[in-house]
């Protein structure tokens, strides 16, 4: 089978690097792809905005199959292009991908159909909000309603940081994603992020990980795209993983069929585990990164044929197997993230893989044949090993052997579970 993968980050490289094992795939391309991504698939220079010219360009390639990494496209509605030419496509529709694109949508439909998440309003006017706020009090959330690269949303401790987060949503801080804003409810617990393969109708539990999305040690300073991942996630029991398909995925998977837009590809439930149980956070319509590279280190199953089956209405007839090791990845990024960062700075020595760990490529470019740093986030040094300790250990003394004199990353990824490990 020849498949086109599209994006450029790390997420990609990672699904890059499991699509390429296939004994199934014939050809790997990757469009616009980055340095680590041209180790395992051939890149092409292709603008994958213009729909049209990745239809061509499967045409006159052979391929059959497209693999979309990042939601742009799919709330661009990329896949209701390629599905139209008869091109088979891993992604949802532009009218399914509003779980990702529209925070008020998921929350209409979480309401609609009975799915536990906090009490919320939506709001198209700034004093509006701000008089919610007020009656609420802190803590509370503040959502631009659409896609803001994983920084449109804050949690506020305090009543003066949600206001300044309706303001800056309201002053253009996010362009158009913040001119709606849904305001909800503090949930309590512990994060998880819990991944479904669908199909429209069936949905195949993937796997679970926790993300740290705060830049800093010990959880703080501003929310970032992520600086690192482990999976499983600890929290996320037999008990709790039975649940959250019962009342959260399986009532959304229905509910949207029932709308009028089933939804295919991989479902993303970013959940808060409280003493209630499950309740949803948001939905995103695409792997997590840097969530997707722990995935695929602990996947055995061959992921072509899962993919597949989710594009083209079969998941009733594949399973997923797991290794039982924890994955851990620590993202790397360019000093000053998630502000202003330098560009192209030199990545002089990057380690070579091990039987237990790998280096994905995020932000990075080469120039002049050198490779430089070009995105906020941009190495995730990840490894696997048989407890959470182990496999932090591993990872950092990868990522000791980076040699990039504008990087910084955190020390502490998997506290949390390590914590646990040791109780």
């Amino acid at each position: 089978m020849k498949v086109l993968l599209i994006g450029s980050g790390g997420r990609e490289h990672a699904l890059a690097w499991k699509l390429a094992q296939s004994p199934q795939l014939t050809t790997l391309y990757a469009a616009p792809g980055n340095p680590g991504i041209s180790e395992c698939a051939t890149l092409v220079a292709l603008d994958t905005d213009d729909h049209e010219a990745v239809i061509r360009f499967c045409r006159e390639n052979g391929v059959t199959f497209v693999v979309v990494g990042p939601e742009a496209p799919l709330v661009a509605g990329i896949a209701d292009k390629l599905r139209a030419a008869s091109v088979a496509v891993f992604g949802p529709s532009a009218a399914a991908a509003q779980l990702e694109g529209s925070k008020g949508f998921t929350k209409d439909l979480c309401a609609k159909y009975d799915i536990p998440t906090g009490a919320y309003q939506r709001f198209t006017d700034a004093e509006a909000a701000k008089a919610y706020v007020r009656a609420e009090g802190a803590p509370i959330v503040v959502k631009a309603d659409g896609l803001a690269a994983g920084k449109g949303v804050t949690v506020a401790m305090t009543l003066e940081e949600a206001l300044a987060a309706i303001d800056d949503c309201f002053d253009g801080a996010f362009g158009s994603a913040g001119a709606e804003v849904v305001v909800e409810a503090f949930l309590d617990g512990e994060e998880a992020s819990f991944f479904c393969l669908c199909d429209g109708k069936t949905a195949l539990a993937f796997a679970s990980a926790q993300d740290h999305k705060r830049v800093g040690d010990g959880d703080t300073g501003p929310n970032t795209g992520g600086m690192g991942a482990y999976s499983p996630a600890p929290v996320m029991t037999a008990d709790i993983v039975e649940r959250t398909m019962k009342e959260i995925i399986e009532p959304t998977i229905r509910g949207m069929e029932q709308d009028g837009h089933p939804f295919t590809g991989v479902l993303f439930a970013g959940l808060m585990v409280t003493k209630k149980g499950p309740e949803l956070i948001e939905y995103n319509v695409r792997f997590g990164d840097p969530e997707c590279q722990v995935l695929m280190m602990r996947l055995k199953t061959d992921l072509l044929p899962l993919l597949y089956a989710a594009a083209t209405g079969t998941l009733d007839q594949v399973s997923a197997e797991w290794k039982d090791d924890t994955a851990l990845t620590v993202v790397m990024a360019s000093k000053g993230y998630p502000g202003s960062y330098a560009k192209n700075t030199p990545i002089d020595g990057i380690p070579a893989d091990g039987a237990s760990t790998k280096v994905f490529h995020a932000g990075t470019a080469l120039k002049d044949g050198k490779l430089v740093a070009t995105g906020g986030r941009v190495l995730n040094v990840t490894a696997v090993a048989s407890t959470v300790e182990a496999a932090q250990k591993a990872a950092y003394a990868e990522l000791d052997k980076v040699v990039w004199e504008n990087g910084f990353c955190r020390r502490d990824i998997g506290w949390r579970a390590v914590a646990r490990e040791k109780a």
